[in-house]
Order: C-alpha cells, then sequence, then structure tokens
C-alpha cells in the first residue's frame, strides 16, 4: 500500500515481474487486504492461544497477565512496528519479493477464505451506501501534479521543473498577460509616406509587423518581413506589390487562456494574434513566441529590452515605467504585487486610490511603498518602488 502507484506502473510496463504481480494484487485491493488481515489475524490468534496454553501448564492461572502483557510487546516490536515501518520506509524492497509469495497464497485461499470475506464486507460496505469500486481510476490534478514535480528533487532538474510548472501555469494565465498592448505595437502605416515606411522595415527588430491605416485600431493584415526580401533584391518593392505579400489578420478574443491559444496557433497554423475586445477594439498584440517564453524563459527577446522598464536605483530603490506589467514586475523582482486586478502598475495604482494621482503622491501597496514620480496622459509614468517593508529613503 505503501508503493508510488505511478513509478509502480512504470515498472510493470517496463515488464518486471515483481511489479507486474504488486501491480495486479492493487488492482483488486479487497482481496488483497482480506488475505493479508485473514494471515495476520490467524498468526495473532494463534499465538495468544498458544501462548495461553503454554503459561497455563508451566506457571497457572498466575502467569497469564505476564504473558498477555509480554505477547503483546513482542507482537507490537517484531510482528507489527518494525517490519510494517521497514516496508514503509522501503516499499519496493519488501512489497516485490513479498508479492510471489501473497499471489501464491491468494489463490490457494480465494475461493475457501477471501472469496467469503469479500463478499460479505462489501456487501456491509453497500448496505452503508459505500461505492465498491474494484478498478478505482487515480487521477492527478494540476496541482497535484505541480507537487509531484516540484518534489523530483534531483531527479528533474531544476530548470525541467520550471518549464514543467509553467506548462501547468498555461491555463491560468491569460492572453491579457502577456499581449504588447495598443500604444506600444510598432507597424506599418500605409497612410504615412512610403520612404519612411521602407526605411522603418530595414531598421526594426521584428520580423512580423501588423499593417494599418493611420490608427492601430484599423489594422488590415501582418507583415513578415521575409516575404519583403525579394522584392527589394530586385528593386520591385512598392506599395502595390507591398499590398499583395501581406496577410489578412488573425483576431483573438481577449481573455483566452494561453494554453487555449497556443493550440489555436498550432490548428491555425498562425504565429501572430491581433487581441480583441467583446466589441471589436484591437487591445494589443499576442505571437507564439510571447507564449513560449513564459515556458521556456526569455530567449527572442532583446536581452536590453528585457530590463527596460525596470531601473534599480543605488538606494535600493526601483524606478518602474508605470506601463510595466505586474506579472513582469514579479517575474523579474521576484515580488507579490496583486496580480488578480489591474495588469499594468499604473493601472494598479490608480484602482487603489481610486482616482488619478498627483506628482509626489505616496502609497503603500502589498507591503511596497510606493512614490508617483511622473504622471502623463491620464496615467502614472514612472514610480519609485521600495523593497517589500522597506521604506523610501528620505532625500536630504
Amino acid at each position: 500500500m505503501s508503493l508510488n502507484r505511478y513509478r509502480l506502473r512504470h515498472l510493470a510496463k517496463a515488464r518486471h515481474k515483481g511489479a507486474m504481480r504488486a501491480y495486479r494484487l492493487l488492482e483488486q485491493p479487497d482481496r488483497l487486504i482480506g488475505l493479508i488481515l485473514l494471515g495476520n489475524n490467524f498468526v495473532n490468534i494463534a499465538a495468544s492461544v498458544i501462548t495461553t496454553i503454554i503459561t497455563q501448564r508451566y506457571f497457572g492461572d498466575q502467569g497469564l497477565a505476564l504473558a498477555a502483557g509480554l505477547l503483546t510487546l513482542v507482537i507490537l516490536i517484531f510482528a507489527e512496528v518494525t517490519p510494517k515501518t521497514l516496508a514503509a520506509l522501503h516499499p519496493e524492497r519488501i512489497a516485490f519479493p513479498a508479492a510471489f509469495v501473497l499471489d501464491f497464497l491468494l489463490r490457494i485461499f480465494y475461493y475457501p477464505l477471501v472469496w467469503p470475506i469479500s463478499i460479505i464486507t462489501n456487501g456491509i460496505l453497500k448496505l452503508m451506501r459505500v461505492s465498491v469500486d474494484q478498478n478505482p481510476t487515480q487521477t492527478l490534478s494540476s496541482e497535484e501534479l505541480r507537487t509531484v514535480v516540484t518534489e523530483a528533487g534531483v531527479m528533474i532538474s531544476g530548470r525541467h521543473q520550471k518549464m514543467l510548472t509553467s506548462i501547468l501555469d498555461l491555463e491560468k494565465v491569460t492572453i491579457d498577460d502577456i499581449m504588447v498592448p495598443r500604444n506600444e505595437i510598432i507597424g506599418i502605416d500605409l497612410d504615412l509616406d512610403w520612404d519612411e515606411n521602407i526605411r522603418q522595415l530595414t531598421s526594426t527588430q521584428h520580423t512580423r509587423l501588423p499593417v494599418y491605416r493611420s490608427d492601430t485600431n484599423n489594422i488590415v493584415g501582418i507583415f513578415h518581413l521575409r516575404r519583403a526580401l525579394r522584392l527589394m533584391a530586385n528593386q520591385e518593392f512598392t506599395k502595390e506589390k507591398f499590398m499583395t505579400i501581406i496577410r489578412e489578420p488573425y483576431f483573438v478574443p481577449l481573455g483566452t487562456p494561453l494554453n487555449t491559444q497556443l493550440l489555436n496557433f498550432q490548428t491555425q497554423k498562425r504565429r501572430t494574434g491581433v487581441v480583441v475586445d467583446e466589441y471589436g477594439d484591437i487591445q494589443g498584440l499576442v505571437t507564439l513566441e510571447d507564449i513560449l517564453e513564459e515556458i521556456v524563459g526569455e530567449f527572442t527577446t532583446d536581452p536590453s529590452q528585457q530590463v527596460r522598464d525596470i531601473h534599480p536605483q543605488k538606494d535600493g530603490t526601483y524606478l518602474i515605467d508605470g506601463s510595466a506589467t505586474i506579472r513582469e514586475i514579479n517575474k523579474s523582482l521576484h515580488w507579490a504585487l496583486p496580480t488578480d486586478g489591474p495588469r499594468t502598475l499604473s493601472g494598479l495604482i490608480v484602482e487603489f486610490l481610486e482616482a488619478m494621482p498627483d506628482q509626489g503622491i505616496s502609497l503603500r501597496i502589498a507591503n511596497h511603498t510606493i512614490e508617483i514620480i511622473q504622471t502623463k496622459n491620464n496615467m502614472v509614468k514612472i514610480a519609485r518602488l521600495s523593497k517589500p517593508g522597506k521604506d523610501l529613503p528620505v532625500e536630504e
């Protein structure tokens, strides 16, 4: 009963004889328990009867109390606590050889003894309205699976543990948390001068860019830079040619879980999605790389861009851009700012104050002291945050 059922199943599939027998016995636990308890009770009762006969013959009735106490001590130490503790500490070492003996005994005693006992006990359980499932399905919830992964120790490397737990977290995170917000989208504006767009294409660090007219809320397609290389090489890269190689946009509803969107990207054969709300207004841009980075960590982002929103100061505080997401701040600094509300630092501050803050205001959220350094366009532009439990240093 102390065997790891998942390891046991793995060994049984690998054709380990002891594991196969143990797995077969555990598939019908009522038979196994009935056999073990039958033998256990028979031995204990037989030992007490033999002890009583021997004691009465040599010591009379006066020795019965001493014999009962001595027998109880012997059985507890040598037949219960010691062997069962050993078996619990080393279940495979004990269970696999024992499975041969138990399987043999079960074949002999099943019908004459074990089967009637199982019928009676199962009948009593049914009268008590307890469901008797001969083959209970053992499944793990995501939280239980997370515990198995994190407690695997050296069997799974720390990096792989982090990747596996990140996969489990995909269903808890939505595209709202990782998307590039609409005000930060870099794309091609068809209403601008074409030469200016060409200069932007030759200097951009992105391989896929949205194409829009005058405003990012009017995205008309997604452009892959690789498609323009041949046209540029042949001096044929005109606005008319450009319009023929863009691909229609792929829209993604706001609030889609990352695990769902990962499958959608695979099904649709797409790598970039335009995020829209329930009214059809564009809210941001999400890419396949963004989702993969949630699993394996940053691997495509320019390192110089990773910390552009967080600037550590000499006094131990941090100047953080108001548009920085709470998840990125927590991930980068190992903090625990609340993530169940607004997704950006500016939104978190505004929600807490229930008003637009003025420059110089200080507040405390989740054990962090926050000072508003700069506001712009009805949002917090820059804020200074202390470490958890620390106050902001007073300027002399």
